[in-house]
């Protein structure tokens, strides 16, 4: 499909469960409605459980591929959504640790909702970034020794590469939207 951002190569990371279902769905199908290239891979290759709210299961959706099958260089922007157990499941993942740190090295953008910004906190990778988060990440946030704050997204291009993120589901319309104009800049 061609678009807007038909050159933009996106990676979604989700661990098997726990998935908050519209900061996987919407994002996705969005991004790709505009040409972009997604991608979601999981932790393994079985069906990724969403769910709407952290309690009620939703849709299961089937991963493109498992995240030893991806490799940070074949990307541009990393999206991490939320969810409580998804983000908790992905930061104990040497995996998904070890490649939101090659996003940020590589200077990629990375993007995160919600729950999300958990892996950047045991990645090391928020020192001297600004950002958001669900409301309940603000100690871990600042114990991480980035700058939290409540807004409904949040751009830091600080050490040389761009993060977004956003609070909830609630602020989807503005992180899809700093998205777009972050991989179309």
């Amino acid at each position: 499909m061609t678009g807007p951002l038909s050159a933009a190569r996106v990676l979604f990371v989700t661990s098997n469960t726990g998935v908050e279902r519209d900061e996987l769905l919407i994002p996705l199908d969005r991004l790709k409605d505009h040409g972009a290239k997604v991608t979601h891979a999981a932790l393994n290759s079985e069906d990724v459980q969403t769910f709407v709210h952290d309690v009620d299961k939703d849709v299961a959706v089937h991963p493109d591929k498992t995240l030893d099958d991806v490799e940070a260089d074949e990307f541009d922007v990393l999206v991490i959504p939320g969810g409580t157990v998804n983000a908790d499941k992905l930061r104990l993942s040497d995996r998904a640790v070890e490649l939101a740190r090659q996003f940020a090295t590589a200077s990629r953008t990375i993007a995160a909702i919600c729950h999300g910004p958990w892996l950047l906190v045991e990645a090391d990778l928020l020192p001297g970034k600004t950002l958001t988060s669900y409301p309940s990440l603000r100690t871990d946030v600042i114990n991480a020794e980035g700058t939290w704050i409540d807004r409904p997204v949040v751009r830091s291009s600080e050490n040389g590469w761009t993060l977004i993120t956003s609070r909830t589901p609630r602020d989807l319309q503005d992180f899809i939207e700093a998205i777009e104009e972050t991989i179309a800049a």
